[in-house]
């Protein structure tokens, strides 16, 4: 049960366009990190964009650490096995 809640908020977090696409950006980043200033070019301003991504870190999706005046962003250790999990088929 906890974690099919702690999925629902991942799925309701994802569910939203911009959400997603800053998702996937930082996700197929290939050293497995993105500096805000790399993914803020999603169609919408940089507060919106700061919004969207607290959610994200919020909903546990993101990590993200402060480098100077940048924030680094990462996907966090287990979201996407954790995300697979939830399609996994039972029995």
């Amino acid at each position: 049960m906890e974690e099919a809640d702690r999925a629902s908020a991942m799925f309701k977090a994802l569910g939203d366009p911009i959400r997603l696409r800053l998702f996937s950006q930082i996700a197929s980043h290939a050293d497995g990190e993105a500096c805000v200033c790399d993914i803020s070019d999603v169609g919408v301003s940089q507060p919106t964009v700061s919004h969207h991504l607290k959610k994200l870190r919020e909903a546990g999706l993101l990590t993200s650490e402060r480098r100077g005046t940048w924030v680094y962003y990462r996907v966090a250790p287990s979201v996407m096995a954790s995300l697979a999990r939830s399609f996994s088929v039972s029995g």
